[in-house]
């Protein structure tokens, strides 16, 4: 029984890993890519994308589950709408008044928290002193990460128009992580996915259609296909499929944690793909960052 329960947390602890990997590309590539695609069609295109590549995976057994589907559409609706419509969206619509590591910094200190403390009120789930310092240790290390290793500086930050959004964007994501606990049992994963994914395309759809009627014509590319393609497949389908499977195991309050990690390897793709500078306070904050998870994930 200890066994197998060690072996969910370790599958656990490496899927959340992988799933915040993957994901801390989503804030470069929204920065990358403002001046060619406005927020909301970029996350029309890449939930749609999800769910047309989800698709053939699922058709088959849609229909076994489609009672399921119908008896829960209160609850798919809410989960739609905060994980899918709202939280990118807000994402995206931020990316175009701050910059791409402001998007990963506060996204991943405020929702965390907010997760931890939904899943204790709603779900029950406890916060032992160990998890509670080691979410305080993630907090510092980011923070540490945000005031480029001079905490002072904390004092005079000003946030800005997009550090709000990103701010709303955290809240959605941490409703979404709640929620995600409560998947029907009946729902298979993969069809889960796909529901949601087409649930959320179709909330975004209105507002998609009347952001194309007031903004600029969409400047396509190759490197605007790609972007789409890595938001779709990579930071929706796999990063969604392997978070739900990582929360079941380690419960919403513990993995939410490892989005503190997207920061520091945002800052490390920033280095490498966009050739910024990687100092020893990147290196600090990583080292922070990854005790605080040890200690949040540890058993007493």
């Amino acid at each position: 029984m200890n066994q197998a329960s060690n072996q969910n947390t370790y599958t656990g602890i490496w899927l959340a890993l992988l799933a915040t990997f993957i994901w801390s590309g989503n804030f470069i590539v929204a920065k990358a890519v403002t001046k060619d695609i406005p927020p909301i069609s970029l996350n029309f295109y890449r939930w749609l994308v999800a769910a047309i590549i989800i698709f053939p995976f699922v058709f088959k057994k849609i229909k076994a589950e489609w009672k399921t589907v119908i008896q829960s559409w209160h609850y798919l609706f809410w989960i739609s709408l905060t994980g899918i419509a709202l939280f990118n969206t807000f994402v995206y619509i931020g990316a175009h008044y701050t910059s791409a590591i402001n998007l990963a910094l506060i996204g991943t200190t405020s929702s965390p928290i907010m997760s931890v403390l939904f899943a204790r009120i709603f779900l029950k789930e406890k916060i032992g002193w160990m998890k509670l310092t080691g979410m305080i240790l993630c907090i510092i290390g980011v923070l540490f990460l945000l005031s480029k290793g001079n905490f002072q500086t904390l004092l005079s930050l000003r946030f800005s128009k997009g550090d709000l959004w990103v701010l709303l964007a955290a809240f959605c994501f941490a409703v979404y992580n709640t929620l995600v606990k409560k998947k029907p049992a009946a729902l298979s994963p993969a069809n889960f996915l796909f529901i949601i994914f087409s649930l959320g395309t179709l909330l975004v759809l209105p507002f998609y259609i009347w952001e194309t009627t007031h903004t600029p014509p969409v400047v396509w590319s190759t490197n605007l296909v790609a972007a789409i393609l890595y938001l779709g497949l990579g930071a929706s389908v796999i990063c969604f499929l392997i978070w739900n499977i990582a929360i079941g195991k380690l419960g919403a309050g513990r993995t939410a944690l490892f989005g503190n990690l997207i920061p520091v390897f945002s800052s490390i793709e920033a280095a490498i793909i966009l050739h910024e500078s990687f100092t020893w306070i990147h290196v600090t904050s990583m080292i922070i960052v990854f005790i605080g998870i040890v200690l949040a994930n540890s058993q007493r």
